[in-house]
């Protein structure tokens, strides 16, 4: 089975006010929202699960009823862990536990990535079950400029070797559980998301292709882009 797994662990402190920014409202409805419609209308996953923080598990489950009834028998609320990763893992706990993870497959995603196509995540779908695990990236545009004190340069990077990382990450389940598994306290520490854990064990991470739109809505100006896109598609 393929499993979609939405994070929305987030504080939104970058967004400034008391509600995480997943829960904010573009042209009428929630961030959030946009971004499970784009899994349940995809014929690939089977099952989507949506991680958040414990305080916004009833809310969550609210939303999900008022926007999702027809889809809400195959959307599951489940709260979250600490960090990024822990919460990923809570997720395949829950689908061990209920389902089992022979042959499953894992798309993380970022619940205010709301712009993914159902393109990346068939792609995401195809390479996982070859590879194992994949990433989505698009092209680095811009020089990186590496500085290892934050003050001065300390290399600059061939830019042609360059990507910028999106989400989803998929992950063959049982295999991110043995590789989880296997970290030490060091390895844990240095995580930066669950694509680096089949780095760490040298084991291979496929690229998907991404697109420039598949924005993040981090900061207020995102807010007026992703309206402006939002637009787009309606027209």
């Amino acid at each position: 089975m393929t499993y979609a797994v939405i994070l929305a662990g987030g504080t939104g402190s970058r967004m400034g006010g008391d509600k995480p920014k997943q829960y904010l409202c573009i042209k009428g409805k929630p961030i959030i929202i946009y971004t499970i419609e784009k899994f349940i209308a995809c014929p690939g996953i089977d099952r989507v699960l949506v991680l958040c923080p414990a305080q916004w598990e009833e809310h969550t489950k609210d939303l999900i009823k008022k926007y999702l009834s027809p889809a809400g028998d195959m959307i599951t609320v489940a709260r979250g862990g600490e960090t990024r990763n822990e919460t990923i893992m809570n997720a395949v706990d829950i689908i061990e536990r209920e389902d089992g993870l022979d042959g499953a497959v894992i798309i993380t995603h970022d619940s205010v990535r709301p712009f993914v196509t159902h393109r990346i995540i068939a792609d995401n779908i195809e390479a996982c079950k070859k590879y194992g695990a994949c990433d989505t990236v698009i092209p680095a545009t811009d020089t990186i400029v590496e500085a290892k004190d934050g003050e001065l340069i300390s290399n600059i990077p061939n830019r042609g070797h360059m990507y910028q990382g999106q989400t989803p990450q998929s992950f063959n389940a049982s295999k991110l559980k043995e590789l989880y598994l296997s970290l030490s306290d060091e390895e844990k520490a240095i995580l930066t998301d669950a694509a680096k854990i089949f780095v760490l064990k040298g084991e291979p991470v496929a690229l998907v292709n991404g697109e420039t739109f598949n924005i993040k809505i981090t900061y207020p100006y995102d807010m007026r882009v992703a309206k402006a896109l939002l637009e787009d598609e309606e027209e």
